[in-house]
């Protein structure tokens, strides 16, 4: 059976035994054993469904890590810094509800608000400054 790639069109090659990196925000997990279809010529992939599935769990894996440090990283931030969730929702313009959904990984808090958090992490003499924005 002859599969062509559907990136470039070229023919693709069947290997039961690929390993794969996966990465996400820094971290890196290695699948072995990967079953399917694969292109030599642009890396494009077609995954037997157990494969696929294994794939697809260790970059879930690798998202959850990163939310839990991403969410342990933000509650770290007010502690030092010494603020309630409700002052820190208001240093950063949002509901209480919002940011305490940030702080238990609920919901991936926004980039800019993390650059912020950081920021004042780095430069607690801009508490102040901020708040007054």
């Amino acid at each position: 059976m002859k599969i062509k790639c559907p990136e470039c069109s070229k023919a693709m090659k069947r290997d039961e035994s690929r390993t794969e990196r996966v990465e996400y925000d820094g971290e890196a997990m290695t699948v072995e054993g990967l079953a399917g279809w694969f292109c030599p010529s642009c890396g494009e992939a077609i995954l037997d469904d157990e494969s696929a599935r294994r794939y697809g769990e260790a970059g879930d894996t690798l998202l959850a890590r990163s939310r839990e440090r991403l969410q342990a990283e933000i509650r770290r931030i007010r502690k030092k810094l010494k603020l309630t969730q409700v002052e820190a929702s208001q240093l950063v313009g949002i509901g209480k509800i919002a940011f305490s959904r940030y702080e238990r990984g609920e919901t991936q808090a926004p980039a800019p608000l993390v650059k912020l958090l950081r920021l004042v992490d780095q430069h607690p003499e801009l508490l102040s400054e901020v708040g007054a924005l």
